[in-house]
C-alpha cells in the first residue's frame, strides 16, 4: 500500500478531529476506527511526527485489511510500509536539521542502509498468520545485527488510539 500525501493529510485531519477514549481487551485498544492524538497536530517534534506517520500507514493499512476489528488486524506488509513511512518521514527531519537525534530511529536507519529493514521487521514483529516474501533471511539479519547492534531494543509508539465509532458518534 503506498499513501499520497494529500491522502495522508486528508486522513490525518479527519483522525485529529476526533477525540475517542481508549477500550483495552487482553492488553491490545479494540474498536473500528483510529484517532489521533491531539498531540499530533499541536507538537512538531520530529521524532513525534515520525512516528505519527508510521501510526496512519499501520492503521490506514489494518482498516484497509478490515475484518470486525481492525485494530486486531495485521499483516507482514502493513508493519513493514509503516516502518519504512516512519524511517522516510524521520529523513526528512534529519535533511532539514542533521543534528536530530534518536537512538531507535537512528538504529532502524542503519538496519535499512545495510538492506535489512524487511528481515527486522520479520524477525521483531511476526505473527504467526503472516505471510512473508520468500527472500527474508532472518539468520543473515541476526548475525548482522550480533555485530552491528549489540543492544538493539525494538519500539513501536503508537500516536492515537482504536476506538469504536458508534462510541463517539453517541457522546
Amino acid at each position: 500500500m503506498r499513501i499520497t500525501l494529500p491522502g495522508f493529510l486528508l486522513f490525518a485531519t479527519g483522525l485529529a478531529a476526533c477525540n475517542g477514549g481508549i477500550y483495552l481487551r487482553d492488553g491490545v485498544t479494540d474498536g473500528d476506527t483510529f484517532y489521533l492524538a491531539d498531540r499530533a497536530l499541536a507538537d512538531d517534534d520530529p521524532v513525534l511526527q515520525s512516528w505519527v506517520s508510521y501510526s496512519l500507514a499501520r492503521s490506514a493499512c489494518q482498516l484497509q485489511i478490515g475484518g470486525s476489528n481492525p485494530a486486531r488486524t495485521s499483516s507482514f506488509n502493513c508493519e513493514f510500509t509503516a516502518r519504512r513511512l516512519l524511517l522516510e518521514t524521520w529523513g526528512e527531519h534529519r535533511m532539514i536539521d542533521p543534528l536530530l537525534e534518536d537512538r531507535y530511529l537512528n538504529e532502524l536507519t542503519q538496519i535499512r542502509h545495510a538492506g535489512y529493514l524487511d528481515e527486522y521487521v520479520a524477525h521483531h514483529f511476526r505473527k504467526n498468520h503472516w505471510q512473508l516474501p520468500g527472500d527474508i533471511d532472518t539468520a543473515e539479519y541476526r548475525s548482522w545485527k550480533r555485530s552491528h547492534l549489540h543492544s538493539h531494543k525494538p519500539e513501536t509508539r503508537i500516536v492515537g488510539s482504536w476506538n469504536y465509532a458508534s462510541n463517539v458518534l453517541s457522546r
